[in-house]
């Protein structure tokens, strides 16, 4: 029985309803909504357990944002809104069966929704996908294993393979998948980042040497102001607002620089003050920049340009630690101040007047998050910003510096133990030296490359360690279509999602633990570790029991396809049985190959971990080309719709983490019972003459290709004239595979130019 199988979201037949947004995020809504989830999936008294150790010292750490916890304390309630949210969908008592394999093709699966399909409980035992086959049929662990050897070793070369990893797999999971990808004989290990700060870490790793940034959590409370660019921490990272706002009440200001004015952005009533909680809440920025898409290259080089003009920087910081400003100040003496007004929508008046404001701070930090990373200018727009940390001498002091904030739980922590499509000489070196492990040094794939190799059938085998690389990416219809052309796809995962019903010939689902169930290996009860956004590598224990006794762990699932590869092809002489019987074992071979990890086993057992070295913030160095901070020069660029088009943007809804849809409402935004929704300015749509609640298609143009996405819902918005916002994964499918940053090559989620046509009743 053949499949029939689409890779994107079904349409919805009804529109949404909508109210007016929210003006203050967190209050009595988020706890109401947190119990509701939690009673619903866990049950009140496993929730109650679960939530009081998440984030706590010996607990486990949230599974959902990498924004980091206190050093010294934690609350009562160390966790917010959307974590306890992906706890409790993670804890859910819900299970997916054999018999639920048995009532359900692939086919039929694949046009549900993916909050139906996320519903549908925890994951229990390995199943297999034969090919021409419609329906999962369980196997054994061994099988499975085994299945994956025989499929790695009839490849032509090593090449041939795809190692993806998401960024919630732990330190120790991720050095064992990227050393088993490497002993394999490929560097082809894609992951999230290369969808999302990859353009943060290239712009940073050329500009300062080092690819993350450079403030503590402490910085946030000595800081006098703050810039949140191209960010929505009230949804994304809704434990930022805490900084945020105990940073205004030291002192601080905060402001906002985004096309939408978001509600976490507004006001914030933290549900453990009660004070808060009876009034009107803690003002968060206390000024709104409602910039153009992709204007803040722009934005950035008026306020460099005032700066310059009027000696607004710190002379003595630029002689001793930096190179390349005479460069820079000669290329942006002269600017033009009518693009600038274009590319961002603000006056000139309006940017010297917030160049002002910048150059009046003693200390500033500049956080931004993927509104920044996913336009083609990413790299150039971040250097521009960190031009401004520079001109002011705002690296490497207290309360100040760059604070790309990281989405998955662990996305950073995976990069720094080697997942890495492009390893260093010195990590191939360091990897041989602790493992015997000889590791190519050709770069491999990251996401696109890896999507475009098997749309070309140069790869074959894609192995997912967790995520939904399907929902994840851009072109949904094209990665759908590398996916099928694959001999065998294989998804390390603990809930069900659309890239398990869009395979290759043959697919695997190999279910695993979840961040808080035990974890009991030879040894006894095992610890992982992850780094968070600012560079703290901390222990991570589940306490809950596992949600079937045939789970394996990550670190095991490794194990058990290297052993089974071992045993047709000689790719080391690791015993990968005995490593994985006590993860201390894995974590002396991050010590011995990551600088950095001294002492490992030791300092992670420390209540709150440890801070790796960061040169530009502990000690003012730069591991660069020049050994000093650089200043970059670019011209600017912006993305230039023709007439008739808009400038489309992706973003996530309220109850949504990622690509795990939660509910169909976004409670911020004023939008309920529907997805399908695109935000467009009031007088966009009276011109057009639409209102909301009318139908529209709407089509993508890049390169002389054009993708049509049918069936969206019209809200009129707060949005700059010319922008519309539409929630992914359902708008993936416009985002062209090719359409991709300079120098990162990350996606341009932010960055579409679209058309929209109303759907005539």
């Amino acid at each position: 029985m053949g499949r029939e199988v689409t890779g994107t979201t079904p349409l919805e037949d009804s529109a949404p309803q909508t109210s007016t947004p929210s003006t203050v995020a967190a209050g009595v809504p988020a706890i109401l909504s947190t119990m509701k989830h939690g009673f619903s999936k866990v049950g009140v008294l496993s929730t109650v357990k679960t939530l009081g150790r998440v984030n706590r010292f010996g607990g486990f750490d949230c599974p959902g944002c990498a924004w980091p916890d206190p050093d010294n304390h934690r609350t009562i309630a160390e966790f917010c809104e959307n974590g306890a949210k992906a706890v409790a969908d993670e804890a859910t008592s819900k299970r997916i069966t054999n018999s639920f394999w048995e009532s359900h093709s692939v086919s039929e699966l694949s046009i549900r929704s993916d909050q139906w399909l996320n519903d549908q409980g925890r994951l229990t035992s390995p199943v297999f996908l034969d090919k021409d086959s419609d329906y999962y049929t369980p196997v054994t662990w061994s099988t499975a294993f085994s299945l994956i050897a025989d499929e790695l070793e009839s490849l032509s070369n090593p090449n041939e393979a795809i190692f993806y990893t998401s960024g919630r797999t732990s330190n120790e999971a991720a050095f064992l998948w990227q050393l088993l990808a490497r002993a394999f004989g490929t560097n082809n290990l894609p992951d999230c980042s290369n969808m999302c700060h990859e353009s943060s870490g290239f712009a940073l790793n050329d500009a300062i040497g080092i690819g993350k940034g450079t403030v503590t959590l402490d910085d946030f409370n000595e800081s006098d102001l703050i810039l949140v660019v191209g960010q929505n921490p009230g949804t994304n990272h809704p434990r930022m607002l805490t900084a945020l706002r105990d940073a205004r009440a030291n002192g601080a200001s905060v402001i906002s620089i985004n096309p939408l004015i978001e509600t976490g952005m507004k006001r914030f009533k933290h549900p453990q003050n009660p004070l808060e909680m009876l009034g009107s809440g803690s003002e968060i920025a206390d000024q709104h920049v409602q910039i153009q898409i992709n204007g803040d290259l722009a934005l950035f080089r008026g306020i460099n340009h005032h700066l310059l003009s009027n000696d607004d920087f710190d002379p003595k910081f630029i002689e001793n630690h930096t190179a390349g400003f005479d460069e820079f100040k000669h290329a942006i003496a002269e600017v033009d101040w009518s693009l600038i007004e274009e590319y961002t929508g603000l006056t000139r008046q309006y940017i010297e007047d917030l160049a002002e404001r910048i150059a009046s701070a003693e200390s500033m930090i500049i956080c931004w998050a993927m509104g920044i990373t996913q336009h083609h200018n990413s790299v150039q727009t971040i250097q521009e910003m960190l031009n401004t940390l520079l001109l002011g001498g705002h690296i490497g002091r207290p309360g100040a510096g760059v604070c790309p904030v990281r989405g998955h739980s662990n996305v950073q922590g995976d990069r720094t133990v080697g997942i890495n499509h492009i390893p260093s000489s010195d990590f191939i070196a360091n990897l041989y030296n602790s493992t015997g492990v000889q590791s190519p040094d050709s770069h491999g794939y990251d996401a696109v490359t890896a999507s475009q190799a098997m749309l070309d059938g140069d790869a074959k085998v894609f192995l997912s360690m967790g995520g939904n690389f399907l929902s994840a990416m851009s072109d949904t219809k094209a990665i759908a279509r590398a996916m099928k052309k694959c001999s065998l796809t294989a998804c390390v995962s603990t809930k069900l999602n659309r890239n398990h019903l869009v395979t290759g010939e043959r697919a695997l689902i190999l279910p695993c633990l979840g961040r808080t169930e035990i974890d009991e290996q030879d040894s006894g009860t095992q610890f992982v570790s992850v780094e968070n956004s600012m560079g703290i590598v901390h222990s991570s224990e589940g306490r809950n029991q596992p949600a079937s006794t045939d789970l394996l762990s990550e670190p095991a699932i490794i194990s058990g396809i290297a052993t089974a590869i071992e045993g047709r092809i000689s790719m080391s002489n690791l015993n990968w049985t005995e490593i994985i019987s006590d993860y201390d074992n894995v974590r002396n071979l991050i010590e011995e190959t990551i600088p950095g990890f001294d002492d490992y086993n030791s300092r992670v057992r420390r209540r709150s971990g440890f801070y790796l070295p960061n040169g530009p913030r502990d000690s003012l160095l730069f591991h660069t080309d020049t050994g000093r901070a650089n200043f970059r020069f670019h011209p600017i660029t912006a993305i230039n719709p023709k007439s008739g088009e808009f400038i489309m943007m992706t973003i996530r809804s309220h109850d949504q983490y990622n690509t795990t849809v939660y509910s169909e409402n976004d409670r911020y935004r004023g939008v309920s019972k529907g997805r399908r929704v695109v935000l467009m300015n009031p007088q966009d749509a009276a011109n057009l003459s639409l209102q909301s609640g009318d139908q529209l298609n709407l089509s993508s143009h890049f390169d002389g290709e054009i993708r049509q996405a049918n069936n969206w819902y019209l809200i009129e918005y707060n949005i700059p004239r010319g922008n519309l916002a539409t929630y992914f994964p359902e708008a993936n499918e416009l985002i062209p595979l090719t359409s991709t940053a300079y120098g990162s090559n990350t996606p341009t989620s932010k960055s579409v130019r679209v058309t929209v046509e109303r759907i005539q009743d």
